[in-house]
């Protein structure tokens, strides 16, 4: 998920869109643990906003007020140093995230250069991509990462289609425990999320010790995609796992990737 603030936390002059008006950073940590509460979330991984840039302040300010159950993603830019990554690590931020689709301050050659200092601090690396236009070509260097590698929202290829010659590589890298995924926002992917019941089954078959799950909320950045009813994510994923798959991906594999 994400966190939104209010006066005292200076968006990104470059941002794609403001938040909803109204709210300050109190109002969201209210929203946050209200919508926690209705799925029954003890844990949360807050992922940093390209709303805000660089400035992680929101990210780590809501991490610290939520407490040692929740970590952070932040966001660095190429050639950060060791202190950058040091401070994200002591504001109990865990990973650094990469824009592969909509570009950013982060690129792949960055990520690469960055990952042994990520590692050294027990840290990995989240991206956002488009399977069936990126992963064939970034393969290689995926599984010689020195860090763990989570890829957002089952992939985001940019058609259903779970046959795909790119979903194969991504099975691989999954069944190989390359990367982990997560089975999140399905209703950026299609309109209808019951359609991407055959992907996201075959990404939980390749692997379902590397799977995780997010809301996304608060479903920022929407594009032409609805906003979506936490209840019916939550439900989407209950309809498609077994018991013990849905306990390994919202308890175990979470627990071990985050808190340990």
């Amino acid at each position: 998920m994400h966190m939104l603030g209010g006066p005292q936390h200076p968006l990104s002059p470059n941002r794609a869109q403001n938040p909803a008006p109204g709210h300050d950073f109190d109002d969201w940590l209210a929203m946050l643990r209200d919508h926690l509460a209705a799925l029954g979330c003890a844990h949360a991984l807050i992922v940093h906003s390209i709303l805000y840039g660089t400035d992680n302040a929101v990210t780590c300010d809501a991490v610290a007020a939520l407490g040692a159950d929740f970590k952070g993603v932040g966001l660095l830019p190429d050639g950060a140093d060791l202190a950058a990554v040091r401070t994200l690590s002591r504001a109990n931020c865990v990973a650094v995230r990469l824009n592969y689709v909509h570009g950013g301050v982060l690129t792949w050659d960055g990520a690469k250069a960055m990952a042994p200092l990520l590692a050294d601090h027990g840290m990995h690396i989240q991206m956002l991509l488009h399977a069936d236009k990126h992963v064939a070509e970034l393969a290689s260097d995926i599984r010689a990462l020195p860090v763990p590698l989570v890829i957002d929202h089952c992939g985001w290829p940019t058609t259903l289609k779970p046959d795909r010659a790119a979903i194969d590589t991504l099975c691989a890298l999954l069944s190989e425990g390359h990367i982990h995924i997560k089975l999140s926002a399905p209703y950026r992917l299609t309109r209808d999320i019951t359609q991407t019941e055959p992907l996201m089954r075959r990404l939980i078959d390749a692997n379902p010790d590397r799977c995780l799950w997010g809301s996304d909320w608060p479903h920022i950045m929407l594009g032409k995609a609805k906003m979506p009813r936490a209840a019916t994510l939550a439900d989407h994923l209950s309809a498609i796992t077994r018991p013990h798959e849905r306990q390994k991906i919202l308890v175990d594999t979470p627990n071990r990737l985050f808190l340990t």
